[in-house]
């Protein structure tokens, strides 16, 4: 731990920014395995419904042959049959989830090119013009990082990941879901900052953010797929 410890110190840039990118990312797996495993309960439910009475069901998110899309719908089970042993038309079911490699690139990238290195730089400019640890010191410092820094990382968050996705309004999301996500997270940041500028040594300031951030990440990252107009 003592040999890690002083490898993290001797390179804090390089350990500040890996680190942080890889929590960035890692909080994008999350919410994807954690959605995946409620879609795939709500696909498995309508399938056992559907063994159960093939002749009498109508489930949304299911299509008849011919219907339904298939970049993102299967074919299951092209032998139903009712009740009396007629022959029921293909039905399509939503496929099972599986994470998307490409979302998580996305989200990494946007950690590594912005947040890790803002934050970093953030973080020794504010300790450099008010260094200590003093109440009033730490209060400043959270102000001025909930000011300045808050929107500027919420932004990139929104603005950086339609960007790459090929949106076609790359500031649709950030539109409606600013505002939002600054609300939430303006107290849980304020009591995290707090205990960063008060607690946590400078050199580690920036990977103790990337912790932090991890559980607020999966709430960006769930919030960001949300559909605007239901959140309207």
């Amino acid at each position: 731990m003592k040999r890690a410890w002083a490898l993290f110190k001797s390179h804090p840039y390089i350990s500040n920014v890996v680190g942080y990118t890889t929590l960035f990312a890692t909080a994008d797996l999350i919410q994807q395995s954690m959605m995946g495993k409620a879609q795939d309960k709500v696909t498995e439910n309508k399938l056992d419904r559907l063994r159960q009475d093939p002749s009498n069901i109508s489930i949304e998110g299911f299509t008849v042959d011919g219907e339904a899309k298939t970049d993102d719908l299967t074919l299951y089970n092209s032998k139903i049959s009712d009740s009396q042993g007629n022959k029921k038309a293909p039905v399509h079911v939503p496929q099972l989830h599986s994470i998307d490699w490409a979302q998580t690139a996305r989200v990494a990238l946007v950690g590594l090119c912005f947040h890790a290195n803002f934050n970093y730089h953030w973080l020794r400019g504010l300790e450099r013009m008010f260094p200590g640890g003093g109440a009033k010191r730490v209060s400043l410092k959270v102000f001025l990082d909930q000011i300045f820094a808050a929107p500027m990382t919420i932004s990139a968050f929104y603005i950086g990941l339609s960007t790459l996705e090929g949106a076609e309004d790359p500031l649709e999301d950030w539109r409606n879901k600013f505002w939002t996500s600054y609300k939430t997270g303006l107290v849980y940041w304020s009591t995290m900052q707090a205990v960063n500028f008060s607690l946590i040594p400078p050199v580690a300031r920036t990977v103790f953010v990337g912790g932090v951030a991890l559980g607020w990440t999966v709430f960006l990252c769930h919030f960001k797929q949300q559909k605007s107009d239901f959140l309207s």
